[in-house]
């Protein structure tokens, strides 16, 4: 299998966001472009004329040597883990909400109270954060040693506060910052509180994604579809899953006919 054919074999959110870092990354601690055009900087963001890509670039900027490749490394594990696997992200284009709202969140935060410029590992910390909550209980390799998932936000924040200070170590975090309130908002209020998921992906973006194409969809680990959102009046059928896509690897019950009694006429 050549590299290009796993490239685009990836999900595509990460396949994208990953092959920007990279490019933007290549340009930048290659001299072909200055830095300065790319991180975030309020006086130039916030203008008459504002350099409106200041809004995605400072998170595509990665460290230079071999934090280049940790950066990437991290971006793309944690983002094709939760893109692919987390069933938080079960419908078209629910992982790039989550993305931009993260990012959001980190800008917010990150950037505008605490003067940062880039943010890209926050926004791996976010990732790692939310990957770690997704899989309680299982274990992760970090630099050298298994540790509890849970752990590996923290043991991430805890080498930037060793090897760059607490400033980097606290901009940083905003990234757990963020991803915490994304998961509050979606899962812990309306879970415990009762309230309403106060971040929904937007018709428009799902449409963008293919929620209004064909409902089979084939990737790289199976074919999948999504159940009809509903039926016509007297139209027969299994019941519908709640989270909206449906393994057809697992769809063997679905096809069974009316229950009857044993003995029966």
């Amino acid at each position: 299998m050549s590299s290009l054919y796993w490239f685009w074999n990836a999900p595509p959110v990460t396949r994208t966001f990953v092959a920007a870092a990279f490019i933007e990354s290549v340009l930048c601690h290659g001299g072909l472009i200055s830095p300065m055009r790319v991180i975030f900087y309020r006086p130039w963001l916030f203008k008459l004329l504002p350099d409106i890509w200041r809004l995605a670039t400072p998170f595509l900027l990665t460290s230079g040597g071999l934090g280049f490749i940790l950066d990437l490394y991290f971006l793309w594990t944690y983002g094709t883990g939760l893109e692919l696997n987390s069933p938080r992200f079960g419908q078209p284009g629910d992982f790039f909400t989550y993305l931009v709202f993260v990012c959001s969140a980190i800008m917010a935060t990150a950037g505008l109270l605490l003067e940062g410029h880039i943010f890209t590992h926050a926004l791996a910390l976010a990732l790692a954060y939310t990957y770690a909550t997704d899989n309680r209980g299982k274990r992760v390799t970090f630099v050298i040693i298994q540790i509890p998932v849970e752990y590996l936000p923290w043991a991430m924040i805890t080498v930037t506060l060793v090897m760059s200070g607490w400033p980097a170590a606290l901009q940083e975090g905003m990234g757990i910052i963020a991803a915490h309130l994304y998961d509050f908002l979606t899962r812990l209020y309306p879970t415990f509180q009762g309230g309403r998921n106060w971040i929904q992906t937007p018709a428009f973006v799902a449409r963008a994604f293919g929620d209004d194409r064909s409902a089979f969809s084939h990737k790289p680990y199976g074919t999948s579809f999504r159940a009809a959102a509903a039926r016509p009046a007297g139209q027969q059928g299994g019941s519908s899953s709640s989270s909206g896509w449906t393994s057809a690897l697992g769809g063997t019950w679905g096809g069974r006919g009316a229950g009857r009694r044993l003995g029966g006429g």
